[in-house]
């Protein structure tokens, strides 16, 4: 084994051994324009333990970096908090090189890690509640299902007052300084919610209750270690308010225009409807399909209350970007949002309707059934387009202010 990296110490008796991801562009569908990072973490304990493991395709770095600190075959323990394949993936080969006394995961991990690598009856289930003692130190468990996987569950060691929070309050960030104060805010802040806009916005619900359960436990924390991104030492009290924010998506006055065109008769009613939007005072995004990503349009989505989408006709039927983009935001699951539909057409005009279809399936509250054009747009047809995005911004408004 090549010495890819060394471990960075977080606290006294705990390292980060993970792995930077550097390349990485596409996650199921989610761009991940800057990377992200697999952490795994080492508590050196009178029972050594590893919190995690990394994708498959850089167990060498991880067992480099575990290296740096002991030697693989004296850890003790393996906790798997989340059975996603980019912390699980090299699972296997980690336990066959370690030979653990035991693997710990949540009951349904158990059951996720027998179905990818019939491993379940090596692994020993915990639950909510549930703690091992790792001699001098203490580990507990709290689950949190559908967090955003059904396994999901985050541990706390209560000596060092760390949190290891898997998925949650994470972020694809690849980065060369480990600790949330030694990055940029901003882009921090931007990736956190992208992360929560295309990952954990379906679970908003979930989220608020895991906000509110930490609340109630009150439990010391000085750090919060998750398996995507930095670690939090400094900002997780900001973090953790914007997470409560975005789970409860009140009504704000922002309003996203997502489209496509083919001869730009489309575009040029989307650009009035801005037009219209910003006469009502509202703030607006326009986002054409054939230059943005669905990812970006999710995020776009969790910043707004209303979507107004449009699309010409082809072969009677929507434009197939926005069937992939809608297919993914109504997956997402968005909450408090109103909009309405437009488009283009040559001779039968089918796409208005199936895009308030798409709408009307995502719980959108519809604020009209939709304005089409024959061809290219007369001045009427503007102007009702105008009238359109103003209306939207209205009610949007009216929402705001309830």
């Amino acid at each position: 084994m090549n010495s890819i990296g060394k471990a960075i110490r977080i606290s006294d008796k705990v390292w980060w051994v993970g792995a930077v991801d550097w390349t990485v562009r596409d996650f199921h569908g989610y761009q991940t324009s800057r990377g992200t990072t697999y952490n795994a973490y080492l508590i050196m304990a009178d029972k050594i333990t590893l919190v995690d493991t990394v994708k498959a395709p850089f167990r060498d770095e991880l067992l480099s970096r575990i290296s740096s600190v002991v030697k693989p075959e004296d850890i003790d323990y393996i906790i798997s908090n989340h059975s996603e394949m980019d912390h699980s993936g090299c699972l296997p080969e980690i336990i066959d090189i370690i030979k653990p006394e035991k693997v710990f995961a949540s009951v349904m991990g158990q059951k996720a890690l027998e179905s990818h690598f019939r491993i379940g009856s090596n692994i020993t289930p915990v639950k909510t509640g549930d703690s091992i003692s790792l001699g001098n130190m203490n580990i507990s468990f709290i689950e949190t299902k559908m967090l955003h996987w059904p396994d999901s569950m985050v541990s706390y060691l209560k000596e060092e007052q760390i949190l290891f929070s898997q998925d949650g309050f994470g972020m694809h960030l690849a980065v060369n300084r480990l600790f949330d104060d030694e990055n940029n805010w901003e882009i921090m802040e931007e990736e956190a919610e992208k992360y929560f806009g295309n990952i954990l916005m379906p679970y908003s619900n979930l989220i608020l209750k895991l906000l509110d359960s930490l609340k109630e436990l009150n439990l010391p924390i000085k750090l919060v270690a998750p398996d995507h991104g930095p670690v939090w030492r400094s900002h997780f009290a900001k973090i953790a308010g914007l997470y409560g924010k975005w789970a409860e998506h009140k009504p704000v006055p922002r309003a996203i225009v997502v489209y496509d065109t083919m001869w730009n008769s489309t575009a040029m009613m989307a650009k009035t409807i801005g037009e219209g939007l910003r006469e009502s005072g509202v703030e607006f995004k326009l986002l054409p399909m054939n230059v943005s990503h669905r990812s970006d349009v999710a995020t776009e989505v969790l910043r707004s209350n209303a979507i107004i989408v449009g699309s010409p006709t082809i072969n009677n039927n929507i434009f197939p970007t926005m069937a992939d983009v809608l297919t993914y935001v109504k997956g997402l699951s968005p909450t408090n949002m109103i909009g309405a539909s437009f488009g283009s057409y040559g001779w039968s005009g089918e796409a208005v309707k199936l895009l308030n279809e798409y709408l009307k399936s995502m719980n959108v509250e519809m604020v009209s059934e939709g304005y089409r054009a024959k061809y290219v747009p007369t001045e009427a047809d503007l102007k009702a387009c105008f009238e359109l995005g103003k209306l939207v911004g209205e009610k949007l408004l009216a929402k705001s202010k309830q």
